[in-house]
């Protein structure tokens, strides 16, 4: 039986605040509002770019709804799309260990509720393309995570079974998706999360992506 990881991407892979900040603000200056701290952003991220986006209006005072909202975020992931990957970094040891995970046989995937062509763009700017077998966007299914369903997709789409899959994330709606789909979790710990490690369901956590692979070989039900 085929035994897969499957990532979360902002927080968990790639450090993207940076670049959802930089757009954010440029998108508030278009409207006449003070840029917001990266901090204040990156409680932001989890619900995809369109709440994003409503969040930041709601912050400076001036909520937008109906068309308006959604002229904001198109404007946003227009600009999303012509520099996804401007400021953004990979977290330590990523490279290194997606090389030694997919050597020792497993199937590695892509969970994330950013839109599945902005997900694939960053995977590509980021030299990641090589290792995924499957990317699955907040817009592939009907519902966002913490819903099972884009986890579920992911898995039947790297050929696993979700009994022989493991999620790694690092946020409070990578694990309440695991808890959802009843599968492992492994939370990094040096993502976007906003409340305590020992306050999420998970089965190991990490702060080191070189600490994974033993990790994975703990948590994975092995034949």
């Amino acid at each position: 039986m085929n035994k897969g990881i499957i990532f979360d991407l902002d927080g968990t892979l790639v450090d993207s605040a940076p670049d959802l900040r930089a757009i954010a603000n440029a998108m508030l200056a278009n409207h006449g509002h003070a840029p917001l701290t990266l901090d204040t952003i990156v409680s932001f991220i989890g619900n995809g770019i369109p709440k994003l986006v409503e969040r930041c209006f709601e912050t400076v005072g001036s909520p937008l709804d109906g068309e308006e909202l959604k002229s904001a975020i198109v404007w946003y992931l227009k600009a999303y799309a012509e520099a996804p990957a401007k400021y953004s970094k990979l977290y330590p040891g990523v490279v290194e260990t997606l090389e030694k995970l997919k050597a020792s046989g497993f199937i590695l995937g892509i969970c994330t509720n950013k839109r599945e062509n902005m997900a694939e763009l960053i995977v590509d700017e980021m030299g990641l393309a090589q290792y995924f077998s499957s990317v699955v966007g907040g817009d592939r299914v009907e519902q966002l995570k913490p819903a099972p369903e884009p986890l579920l997709e992911c898995a039947r789409e790297m050929g696993c079974d979700i009994n022989d899959v493991v999620y790694v994330g690092d946020s409070e709606i990578d694990s309440a998706t695991a808890r959802a789909a009843n599968v492992a979790f492994i939370l990094f710990t040096e993502g976007y999360r906003k409340i305590l490690a020992s306050d999420l369901y998970h089965q190991a956590l990490y702060c080191k992506f070189t600490h994974l692979p033993h990790l994975v070989r703990h948590v994975v039900v092995q034949d």
